[in-house]
């Protein structure tokens, strides 16, 4: 398999992973209270979104990838 058809193939999953998910969403701990030696913590759930035509885009491209990959012999 060439090089570009495998790039192309990675870039559709890619693609199709950030159009099936809306964002990345990780936990932090962050202080809310401190006095003295007592400290309180709260879970805070943050999201880094993922825009649609990121997704498209990357799956554009790897189906284009891999229709040049598929033509040249």
């Amino acid at each position: 398999m060439k090089p570009i058809m495998i790039l192309g193939i990675v870039l559709i999953i890619i693609g199709a992973i950030a159009l099936g998910y809306h964002g990345i969403t990780y936990t932090t701990h962050e202080k809310v209270l401190k006095i003295g030696p007592i400290e309180a913590t709260q879970e805070v759930k943050k999201t880094i979104p993922l825009p649609p035509i990121l997704g498209g885009s990357f799956l554009a491209g790897g189906i284009v990838l891999v229709i040049l990959g598929a033509r040249k012999s």
